[in-house]
């Protein structure tokens, strides 16, 4: 019930309905659907000095990658290449993607892209996301009149 008020506040979202008629259609015919996982799979930190988020990219080379800071929003681009098989291979299940990629996170305060970093280890990538000092949170002391 909670849910249908959200939505109702909301209004009528036709893609954001797009999952849940897509599960009741599966169930309604006793089909298997398994939604495909955003890609790169990221994990995001925020504190009050800025945000940490490294995202699996795995067969992926950190030239490949292409990283843009704008305001509160950073984009992660990339491609992955096709898996080559042997012709003579029939592909019994794929679950990896390839191809050209694009994910975007935005966070709750802007980012100083200045001293913003990244590192690549082993298929992940961390991006170090500083807050600029004139947005960082300050204390303002209550002084007795």
């Amino acid at each position: 019930m909670v849910r249908e008020m959200v939505r109702a506040r909301r209004g009528f979202e036709p893609i954001g309905e797009m999952p849940r008629t897509q599960a009741d259609l599966s169930r309604l015919f006793g089909l298997r659907f398994y939604p495909r996982p955003e890609f790169p799979m990221m994990n995001l930190w925020t504190g009050p000095n800025g945000a940490v988020l490294a995202a699996q990219v795995p067969g992926v080379s950190p030239e490949e990658l292409e990283i843009t800071i704008r305001g509160d929003a950073v984009t992660l681009r990339g491609s992955r290449p096709p898996e080559v098989s042997e012709e003579s291979t029939v592909v019994q299940r794929q679950e990896r993607m390839h191809g050209a990629f694009e994910r975007t996170v935005v966070l709750p305060f802007r980012m100083d892209a200045d001293r913003a970093s990244a590192k690549f280890d082993r298929g992940v990538i961390t991006l170090n996301l500083p807050r600029p000092e004139s947005d960082k949170p300050r204390r303002i002391q209550v002084v007795r009149s």
